[in-house]
């Protein structure tokens, strides 16, 4: 076999190999600030970097996640934290530690989420949610994977358009916006109880208003099925303040 011939064999048998072994999660800041990423692995899922880290605007980090790996991933705005790695952030707070080990962040917070396989299916399954709030523009765009790989995204600040009862203030700057269960604190809300079914939990005028700014994101628990992509790629890109097109 010429060596032409061979290099593309070989890309492709490393791709193969790449994908078999799990994926490559690369995180890139294209905020004007810093912001310090937060992770947390599902249940029985290890939370890459101790769950969460530092990333200075224009940095990127690379992650990789075993096959089948799921969890969340959202950006923290504000932190300050000491030597020790205690402190506090303005969104999204893991229990006030540098390393969210195991923690969820503090809603509002913009959230993707993603399962990476499973026993059932190959498939990647993932989302961006506004179901916790807001507080940053986010996607998640796959490198390749083929034909029906979309990309899920909330690329528009929506602090700038939230309705007063659900703005989370720094000073006298909106950082976060409310999901309607927040702020409201009730069953219909928050689609549980008698309202834990899609039947009998709709979505309300806020939920509304986040879809028609972020379509292709998640805005209530039981939001339109195509928010959710499906997808398999060896590489995903999650990019902290898109690019708008």
């Amino acid at each position: 076999m010429s060596t032409s011939l061979l290099i593309p064999v070989l890309l492709h048998l490393l791709a193969s190999l790449s994908v078999s072994n799990g994926a490559q999660l690369i995180l890139v800041n294209n905020c004007n600030e810093t912001i310090w990423p937060g992770i947390l692995g599902g249940a029985g899922h290890p939370s890459p970097r101790e769950g969460g880290f530092i990333l200075s605007s224009g940095e990127e980090v690379v992650l990789d996640v075993p096959e089948k790996w799921s969890g969340r991933i959202w950006g923290r705005q504000g932190c300050c934290f000491d030597e020790a790695g205690k402190g506090s952030c303005d969104t999204g707070d893991c229990s006030g530690l540098l390393h969210c080990q195991g923690t969820g962040g503090t809603p509002p917070a913009t959230v993707v989420e993603m399962t990476l396989g499973s026993s059932s299916s190959p498939l990647h399954f993932y989302d961006v949610s506004l179901v916790d709030g807001f507080n940053l523009p986010v996607s998640m765009k796959p490198v390749g994977g083929g034909v029906g790989c979309g990309i899920a995204s909330c690329e528009v600040d929506l602090n700038v358009c939230c309705p007063s009862a659900l703005e989370v203030r720094k000073g006298d700057r909106v950082v976060g916006c409310k999901s309607a269960c927040l702020a409201m604190q009730s069953a219909k809300y928050c689609c549980t109880g008698m309202y834990s079914n899609p039947t009998t939990c709709k979505p309300t005028v806020f939920a509304n208003l986040f879809k028609a700014v972020c379509p292709k994101a998640y805005s209530y628990a039981f939001d339109d099925s195509s928010s959710l992509n499906k997808c398999r790629a060896s590489r995903y890109v999650i990019t902290f303040c898109p690019p708008t097109i």
